[in-house]
């Protein structure tokens, strides 16, 4: 060390705003020591000096809730342990609807905060002005009041996190710019921090700077998609209803938040249309930036909440604050160790909310650092889950901007992103449309969720009950129930494992056995170490010395992060995405045996071509790669096909498909039928904090495998032993309400967990789900059977069946015809 400056330190944490203070305060209540703290100019400086402070425990879902619901207990906590005062009161947050849609939102939020103990009471809307002197009566249709909840102020806070993290031993260097990032020489050795007043060597650096982390991460090859938006807010002079006990008020529907700030009314906006700004657009100097006021932009969300609080509409404004501030592309931030990256960490793009999440987030990556994995689910916000093309600055600019908006924008079910489309694009896409279908977006793919009956439109209706495609949706179901159905499934992730070792690499990462003739397809889970399912895949072994490992397109760059880090220094082998070289199409439903063989000699007889095999053969002028498979529960098969030749195979089944019927089905229509056969889907029914066995797939566990697996040793321990936790399938009784996910499953009255997914099952005429439940002695048939259960669905509990099987053809039988 030269005049205090470290030479060395084993974490290093580049900014000083909320995400890396927080960050190194948690590392050493962990008892990390060696924690250095760098930030460009003071602390603060680049978005939480200006940030609101709102504190509010509740999310619209129970994963997110998983991170939030800790921080008013956080920000107690720290004041306590710092002896520093953040300017925290519990004060309440008022949450009010315009109308029935938005009332329902709530309620359903009202239903997640019984899971965790969380006060949340829906209120009238006399209750709500009763809370809230000066709140207009009539543009309150219901409200929803969280006590608990509340506001700080951000730069008191910010300092008391460091406080904290000094007393523990961290280090700060303010005015302290990085100029360069560079490894280490070796594998696994680290990083090398460069800045004006010297460079440090660290085992584990952490990149928490905020809008500038997108820069910064590209430097080291890290993709953290991320782009700077306007944020609006302003202060009002002194008022009379602006009380220090007033509740937050967040008029979702008016596009705008209101506190009291000494006095004086805070009013701030998540506009319906926002303004994102170019990195190259931002001020030289990035310190307390603050933008041009613009009245005209502002004008909407302020004129709403001047109809929310009359007062509003003569007071003065003393304050106009434009500052930017940094969002994703799915509007989750990003949070964990960047792939290819050992030791680097993300923390950044906290779409405006980063005092809510902070203590969440930061306490999950401290945990993460310390422990050498997640010790929680964090799928949602995991830094992995971004395709390289994201990083495009057209694309990340529209989506940041569309994200912002999103923050109060109604959450409906099955809502589709309208930025940046269309990113990708399947070789059928215009095909598609021509036969009407309505395009969503996955992962920047475009992808036919549902087809128009010819003479109507489109377009996405949403509701929290029917939306308008349920009748199209409906159709297609029944056409793969009873006769037969093509799907274009091209956004499959695709990834060619090959070489001498591609055997040995995936034996040791998946539960299964993939230890198997060529031909052969075999549906497995790659665990962590606590046995929970990190990657959800199909592995078809095409040679000896080559695999084609199938995800969802969702989770295409997570499995292949997950796989290429497990690579061993000495394995030959090499992971190729081929996901754009070959297109998919799923052909399903009872008819499809006799539809396929009318174009191809190849013997697709149950004895010729049996369930999970996979076989070359011909179709039209082309080789495919022939898949006996389902995610509907029907007989069928997915036809992998090279991308030249897909639009003459395509056209060829549909004129053969006329003589049988032939309908086209989506992805709206898929997960209806794979959720009344019970077919789980990660990062709803699966996620690293679940086992197979209590997903009720343990004949995906090869426990005696030789050579053993990655979570071996965990699943071990729950092998024919009663689970406390495990997958219940549900139907609900009255066939009037439609479930979606997250809500609540009651067994005697009790809470006892709540769905992860669910849908209307159109061949079943009732709604269906599944979701873990948790019993201590054990979730058994018996138990499910002995006992009452009821779904909450908004407040509101209807009787429901409960099944460890599922309600369609439970046997599979339909599948192996």
């Amino acid at each position: 060390m030269r005049g205090g400056w470290p030479e060395h330190a084993e974490i290093v944490i580049v900014g000083g705003g909320v995400a890396g203070t927080s960050l190194a305060w948690q590392l050493t209540r962990l008892g990390r020591r060696d924690v250095v703290v760098l930030e460009r100019g003071a602390l603060t400086s680049g978005t939480s000096w200006h940030a609101a402070g709102l504190i509010m425990q509740l999310r619209g879902s129970h994963a997110m809730t998983d991170l939030s619901r800790h921080n008013a207990a956080a920000y107690a906590t720290l004041a306590a342990e710092t002896g520093f005062a953040t300017g925290f009161k519990q004060n309440g947050t008022l949450a009010i609807a315009r109308n029935d849609d938005r009332l329902h939102e709530l309620r359903r939020r009202a239903s997640i905060a019984k899971t965790y103990g969380i006060a949340a009471d829906l209120v009238s809307p006399a209750e709500a002005v009763g809370l809230y002197p000066g709140l207009a009566r009539e543009v309150v249709r219901g409200a929803m009041f969280i006590p608990g909840d509340g506001q700080l102020n951000a730069v008191d806070t910010v300092m008391a996190f460091m406080g904290g993290a000094r007393k523990g031993g961290a280090r700060v260097f303010e005015h302290c710019p990085v100029t360069d990032l560079a490894p280490l020489p070796g594998p696994g050795r680290g990083y090398r921090v460069t800045t004006p007043a010297g460079s440090i060597a660290c085992q584990t650096l952490v990149l928490a700077c905020g809008l500038w982390t997108r820069e910064l991460a590209a430097r080291l090859g890290a993709v953290v998609p991320l782009n700077p938006c306007e944020h609006f807010y302003v202060v009002t002079e002194a008022l009379d209803i602006a009380t220090p006990g007033l509740p937050v008020l967040r008029d979702t529907d008016g596009f705008v938040y209101v506190k009291e700030d000494a006095g004086k009314l805070l009013v701030g906006a998540f506009e319906p249309r926002a303004k994102a700004l170019p990195l190259r657009a931002l001020p030289a100097r990035a310190e307390f930036i603050e933008l041009p006021e613009d009245w005209d932009h502002f004008a909407l969300p302020y004129g709403a909440a001047c109809e929310a609080i009359p007062a509003l509409e003569h007071a003065g404004i003393s304050r106009f604050m434009n500052g930017p501030e940094s969002f994703t592309p799915d509007a989750n931030f990003a949070l964990g160790e960047v792939p290819g990256r050992p030791g680097l960490f993300v923390s950044a793009g906290y779409n405006s909310e980063g005092f809510e999440m902070a203590p969440g987030a930061s306490r999950a990556l401290a945990e993460w650092i310390v422990e050498g994995a997640p010790t929680m689910d964090l799928v949602d916000v995991d830094v992995a889950r971004f395709h390289p093309f994201q990083m495009n600055a057209a694309y990340v600019e529209a989506r940041a901007a569309e994200s912002l908006s999103s923050i109060f924008h109604m959450h409906w079910p099955n809502r589709q992103r309208l930025a940046a489309r269309p990113a990708r694009k399947s070789a059928l896409h215009d095909r598609l449309a021509a036969r009407g279908a309505s395009f969503g977006e996955t992962l920047g793919w475009e992808r036919a969720n549902w087809y128009a009956p010819p003479g109507t439109s489109a377009g996405d209706v949403y509701s929290w009950q029917r939306p308008n495609w349920y009748a199209a949706s409906a159709a297609e179901c029944r056409a793969v129930r009873e006769n037969v159905a093509l799907f274009d499934a091209s956004s499959f992730g695709k990834h060619l494992v090959a070489g001498r070792d591609a055997c040995r690499l995936l034996q040791r990462l998946c539960a299964n056995d993939v230890d198997v003739a060529p031909g052969r397809i075999v549906y497995t889970h790659m665990l962590n170490r606590r046995g929970g399912i990190e990657v959800d895949v199909t592995v078809n072994r095409l040679a000896e010395d080559r695999y084609m490992v199938v995800s969802s397109a969702m989770f295409q760059p997570r499995d292949r992060a997950w796989i290429a880090g497990h690579i061993g220094t000495d394995e030959r082998v090499a992971l190729t995405d081929v996901t754009a070289q070959w297109s998919v199409l799923s052909l399903q439903g009872p008819r499809s045996r006799a539809l396929l063989q009318t174009l191809t000699d190849a013997d697709l007889s149950p004895g010729g071509f049996a369930f999970a095999t996979s076989r070359e053969i011909d179709l039209g002028f082309g080789r495919v790669l022939a898949n006996r498979l389902t995610f509907v529960g029907e007989l069928g098969w997915e036809l992998y096909i090279p991308t030249e030749f897909v639009q003459d195979i395509y056209d060829r089944i549909v004129t053969a498909g006329a003589d049988f019927g032939l309908a086209h089905a989506g992805y709206h229509a898929m997960e209806h039928l794979r959720l009344e056969r019970g077919y789980r889907e990660f990062g709803l029914d699966l996620t690293p904090d679940d086992t197979p066995y209590e997903a009720g797939l343990g004949f995906t566990v090869r426990p005696d495998k030789p050579g053993g697996f990655i979570g071996q040793e965990a699943v071990a321990l729950q092998r024919g032993r009663p689970l406390e936790k495990r997958l219940v399938l549900f139907r609900l009784e009255d066939p009037g309400p439609v479930l979606h996910k997250d809500e609540l499953i009651r067994m005697n009255g009790a809470i006892v967990g709540y769905l992860r997914s669910g849908a209307f099952s159109f061949t079943l005429g009732h709604a269906v789900g599944m979701g873990y439940v948790r019993h201590p002695g054990g979730v058994t048939a018996a138990l499910l059977a002995g006992n009452a259960f009821e779904i909450e669905i908004a407040n509101e509990c209807f009787p429901a069946r409960a099944s460890l099987q599922a309600f369609f053809d439970p046997a599979g039988e339909r599948t192996r015809v």
